[in-house]
Order: structure tokens, then C-alpha cells, then sequence
């Protein structure tokens, strides 16, 4: 049950910054996380490639684990300062980012 409210969190404090349609074209399989306020982990599940996601509350210690590359911005809009992430990898510990885009396999 604990993991079903996670999963309701993670994508009730992701907004898409772009309407989706209502099946992906393309997806970077595995899993994408991020702490929020107060440390709370989250994690989206096969995000979409291409496209530019916005976060609507503080974001940091982003990882991939996609399969794909996924980019985090310190801005919204896929702006500003970025780090690139590919498979396993994780963003400096200190960097807030407030939107991501996946880039594919």
C-alpha cells in the first residue's frame, strides 16, 4: 500500500509542462527519481522521451535509472543550468531542478 501512495504522489507532483497524448509514442523504459520537500522520495516509471516535464515543488538528488539519457534543468521550461544523466547516474546532491527531459535509448 505504501508503495501505490508513492506512486500516486510521484505523479500527483508532476505536472507535464506539454499535454500527452493518451498513449506515448516513445518511452525511456525504467525509473526516474527525485527527493521533494522534506526528503519524500518519488519516481516516475517509463517517462516519455522528448518531451519537457515541470515539477511543481522542489526537486533534488534526481537519478536515472532509465535506460535512456534524462537531462534535469534548474529551470522550468527545460531552462537554465543542466546536468545530463545517463543510466545510473545521479545529479549533484545540491542541485534543485524544476523540470527534466528524457532523451531516449
Amino acid at each position: 500500500m505504501r508503495l501505490f501512495r508513492t506512486a500516486v504522489s510521484a505523479l500527483g507532483g508532476l505536472l507535464l509542462a506539454v499535454s500527452l497524448p493518451a498513449v506515448t509514442a516513445s518511452a525511456s523504459s525504467g525509473e526516474f527519481h527525485w527527493r521533494g520537500p522534506g526528503g519524500k522520495p518519488y519516481f516516475i516509471t517509463n517517462p516519455p522521451d522528448n518531451k519537457c516535464l515541470a515539477l511543481e515543488q522542489e526537486a533534488r538528488q534526481a537519478e536515472n535509472q532509465t535506460k535512456g539519457v534524462a537531462v534535469v534543468y534548474a529551470d522550468k521550461g527545460c531552462k537554465g543550468a543542466e546536468h545530463r544523466l545517463g543510466h545510473g547516474q545521479k545529479a549533484p546532491a545540491k542541485f534543485l531542478f524544476k523540470s527534466v527531459r528524457f532523451g531516449g535509448h
